[in-house]
């Protein structure tokens, strides 16, 4: 069995730790005010089929940049240093407990050792093929994998086969692109 190093909101909040380091407050107000903004334009968005979606990645950042600027204030912290931001620490060591338990029950219900995931968020979008009518004209869905290519493999062994959702209106993916963490961001 596989079990995930990152989850996706773990990736999200950590993506936003390793912005806000080394920021003043007003710094990190303006990326809190600009991920409510995101928040919004997400919401305001088509809606998308998974649970993993634009929104939710919007919203797990704004509440990060929010409680990293109640952070700074509460502490009076001059510039944002993520070792002294005690929840930093906590939820790593959450995050290996999880691993931990996760991979213990990987192992007792599988016998075999658990692989190690390290996949990123994709978001996928598929475009339809056929002349405009009935069907949105684009569908995005995200999705968690180990490249660009194993999302857009994943997008459509599950809404590509016959009566599922990209053959309702004949769809093709358009674009594949890496969300979380951010291209060029490790973990």
């Amino acid at each position: 069995m596989s079990v995930y190093e990152y989850l996706p909101a773990e990736i999200a909040r950590l993506g936003v730790t390793r912005k806000a380091a080394g920021l003043v407050l007003g710094q990190v107000h303006t990326h809190a005010w600009l991920s409510r903004e995101r928040e919004e334009r997400a919401r305001e968005g088509p809606a998308e089929i998974l649970n993993l979606s634009e929104l939710l990645i919007a919203m797990w950042e704004r509440v990060e940049w929010e409680r990293i600027a109640h952070v700074m204030t509460e502490q009076q912290m001059p510039v944002y240093v993520p070792g002294q931001d005690p929840r930093v620490g906590r939820r790593e060591e959450q995050r290996m407990q999880r691993v931990a338990l996760d991979v213990a029950a990987a192992e007792q219900h599988g016998g075999a050792p658990a692989e190690m995931l390290r996949h990123r968020v994709y978001r996928i979008v598929a475009q339809r093929a056929d002349p405009p009518g009935g069907g949105e004209p684009r569908l995005t869905v995200h999705m968690m994998a180990s490249s660009l290519s194993e999302a857009a493999h994943r997008a459509w062994t599950v809404y590509g086969r016959p009566g599922r959702l990209y053959q309702q209106g004949t769809y093709r993916i358009a674009s594949v692109e890496q969300v979380l963490p951010e291209p060029g961001e490790l973990l």
